[in-house]
Protein backbone atom coordinates (compact mmCIF):
# COMPACT_ATOMS: atom_id res chain seq x y z
CA UNK A 1 0.00 0.00 0.00
CA UNK A 2 1.34 3.40 -0.96
CA UNK A 3 2.16 5.88 1.78
CA UNK A 4 1.30 9.52 1.24
CA UNK A 5 2.29 12.86 2.69
CA UNK A 6 0.77 16.32 2.37
CA UNK A 7 3.35 18.95 1.49
CA UNK A 8 2.73 22.48 2.71
CA UNK A 9 4.44 25.69 1.62
CA UNK A 10 4.01 28.00 4.59
CA UNK A 11 0.35 27.41 5.49
CA UNK A 12 -0.85 26.39 2.02
CA UNK A 13 -1.29 22.80 0.85
CA UNK A 14 1.15 22.66 -2.07
CA UNK A 15 0.82 19.03 -3.08
CA UNK A 16 1.25 15.37 -2.27
CA UNK A 17 4.23 13.05 -2.05
CA UNK A 18 3.47 9.37 -2.61
CA UNK A 19 5.74 6.41 -1.96
CA UNK A 20 4.81 3.47 -4.18
CA UNK A 21 6.32 0.21 -5.36
CA UNK A 22 8.03 1.98 -8.28
CA UNK A 23 9.48 4.90 -6.32
CA UNK A 24 8.20 8.34 -5.38
CA UNK A 25 5.80 10.75 -7.03
CA UNK A 26 5.28 14.39 -6.14
CA UNK A 27 2.32 16.29 -7.58
CA UNK A 28 1.35 19.88 -6.90
CA UNK A 29 -2.36 20.34 -6.16
CA UNK A 30 -4.27 22.02 -8.99
CA UNK A 31 -5.42 24.86 -6.74
CA UNK A 32 -1.82 25.53 -5.68
CA UNK A 33 -0.48 25.51 -9.26
CA UNK A 34 -3.20 27.96 -10.29
CA UNK A 35 -2.72 30.25 -7.29
CA UNK A 36 -1.54 33.79 -7.99
CA UNK A 37 0.99 33.83 -5.13
CA UNK A 38 2.12 30.18 -5.34
CA UNK A 39 5.84 29.52 -5.34
CA UNK A 40 7.68 26.28 -6.10
CA UNK A 41 8.64 24.33 -2.99
CA UNK A 42 12.11 23.84 -4.47
CA UNK A 43 14.12 24.96 -7.50
CA UNK A 44 14.38 21.27 -8.39
CA UNK A 45 10.56 20.94 -8.37
CA UNK A 46 9.25 23.92 -10.36
CA UNK A 47 5.50 24.60 -10.40
CA UNK A 48 3.88 22.19 -12.84
CA UNK A 49 0.56 20.47 -13.37
CA UNK A 50 2.51 17.32 -14.28
CA UNK A 51 3.75 14.92 -11.59
CA UNK A 52 7.41 14.38 -10.80
CA UNK A 53 8.74 10.84 -10.36
CA UNK A 54 11.93 9.51 -8.79
CA UNK A 55 13.15 6.00 -8.03
CA UNK A 56 14.59 7.27 -4.74
CA UNK A 57 13.28 9.88 -2.31
CA UNK A 58 13.69 13.27 -4.01
CA UNK A 59 16.90 14.89 -2.70
CA UNK A 60 14.93 18.00 -1.68
CA UNK A 61 12.69 15.97 0.65
CA UNK A 62 15.58 13.84 1.92
CA UNK A 63 17.38 17.06 2.82
CA UNK A 64 14.51 18.09 5.11
CA UNK A 65 15.13 15.11 7.40
CA UNK A 66 17.04 16.27 10.47
CA UNK A 67 20.39 14.90 11.53
CA UNK A 68 22.11 14.58 14.87
CA UNK A 69 20.22 14.83 18.14
CA UNK A 70 16.75 15.30 16.61
CA UNK A 71 17.19 12.22 14.44
CA UNK A 72 18.41 10.34 17.52
CA UNK A 73 15.24 11.33 19.41
CA UNK A 74 13.06 10.05 16.58
CA UNK A 75 14.90 6.74 16.45
CA UNK A 76 15.07 6.22 20.22
CA UNK A 77 11.76 7.51 21.57
CA UNK A 78 9.45 7.07 18.59
CA UNK A 79 11.09 3.80 17.47
CA UNK A 80 11.56 5.07 13.91
CA UNK A 81 13.61 3.00 11.49
CA UNK A 82 16.63 5.11 10.46
CA UNK A 83 16.67 3.38 7.05
CA UNK A 84 13.02 4.29 6.30
CA UNK A 85 13.51 7.80 4.95
CA UNK A 86 9.80 8.30 4.18
CA UNK A 87 8.83 7.42 7.76
CA UNK A 88 11.45 9.83 9.07
CA UNK A 89 10.18 12.53 6.70
CA UNK A 90 6.52 12.29 7.74
CA UNK A 91 7.32 12.06 11.45
CA UNK A 92 10.15 14.58 11.86
CA UNK A 93 9.37 17.26 9.26
CA UNK A 94 6.05 18.73 10.41
CA UNK A 95 7.75 21.80 11.85
CA UNK A 96 10.82 22.57 9.76
CA UNK A 97 13.04 25.64 9.82
CA UNK A 98 12.11 26.55 6.24
CA UNK A 99 8.82 27.25 4.49
CA UNK A 100 8.07 23.59 3.62
CA UNK A 101 6.51 21.14 6.04
CA UNK A 102 5.42 17.53 5.65
CA UNK A 103 2.36 15.90 7.22
CA UNK A 104 1.23 12.28 6.91
CA UNK A 105 -2.00 11.56 5.09
CA UNK A 106 -4.05 9.69 7.66
CA UNK A 107 -5.77 6.41 6.77
CA UNK A 108 -9.28 7.90 6.88
CA UNK A 109 -8.24 10.55 4.34
CA UNK A 110 -7.32 7.87 1.79
CA UNK A 111 -10.84 6.38 1.82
Amino acid sequence: MARQAKIFYQDQLAGYLVEGDDGYTFRYSASYVNGITSKPISLTLPLSAHPYHSNVLFPFFDGLIPEGWLLDIGEKYWKLDPRDRFELLINLCRDTIGAVSVHPVEEEENG
